[in-house]
């Protein structure tokens, strides 16, 4: 599903991100990417999204190089690509609703398809109530389940959420994992880059540690461990 084959990346001002990293993540896996500021975490993510390019090494998404890709071709990468922020980056002017849908008449969804599947996401991410309600009248939770219902309207089998629980109490973090994990469940790919120590040691999934832009360990069920 993700193969990054020792993939280095090094900024122009010479600031080395990741050294050398070669890394696996198979389809449907739940992984956390754990480490301090600097350790490369968002790094990966935007080496991912093609939103940075790697200096050396190959990064394969469903056997496709996407270091070989060109320009035009990166939106429809990101189609196969949901990608969730820690800031949210809903749009203003845009109810609930328009907001998930936008995401839809991207990649030119017919109204029909909009109407019958917007209404399901929201339900699922516990905002019926909300769906006419502008990002502004809503609670960063609440902000955060629109952000993950976008990502997810078109169905694309990679997840990636990089620091989504950053701005939010511990209770509605826990909420907004919860259906992280539910979504993988349903079978989605989800690569989550993180520094909530308590919820990466109670979920026990897949844990890949950096520091400094090398891979410090990678273990199937771990937690986030104090010393990185």
């Amino acid at each position: 599903m993700i193969s990054l084959q020792n993939v280095t990346k090094i900024y122009d001002n010479g600031s080395q991100a990741l050294k050398n990293v070669s890394l696996d993540i198979e389809k449907g896996e739940f992984v956390f990417v754990v480490g301090s500021s600097g350790s490369g975490k968002s790094t990966l993510i935007k080496l991912l999204l093609k939103e940075v390019e790697p200096t050396s090494g190959n990064i394969l998404i469903n056997d496709e190089n996407i270091a070989q890709i060109s320009r035009k071709e990166i939106p429809y990468l990101r189609r196969k690509i949901g990608v969730v922020f820690q800031d949210f980056r809903l749009l203003p002017s845009k109810t609930v609703y328009e907001n998930i849908a936008f995401a839809m008449q991207v990649v030119e969804a017919t109204p029909r398809e909009i109407r019958r599947t917007v209404p399901a996401v929201i339900s699922m991410v516990g905002l019926s109530k909300k769906a006419k309600a502008y990002p502004n009248q809503l609670s960063g939770g609440e902000q955060q389940r629109v952000a993950l219902a976008r990502a997810i309207i078109n169905k694309p089998p990679v997840l990636l959420a990089d620091e989504p629980t950053g701005n939010l109490d511990p209770e509605t973090a826990w909420e907004i994992m919860s259906l992280l994990k539910d979504i993988n469940m349903r079978g989605t790919t989800v690569v989550v880059a993180t520094h909530a120590k308590e919820i990466v040691d109670a979920m026990q999934k897949r844990v890949i540690a950096l520091k400094k832009g090398v891979i410090l360990r990678d273990v199937r069920e771990g937690g986030y461990n104090d010393e990185i």
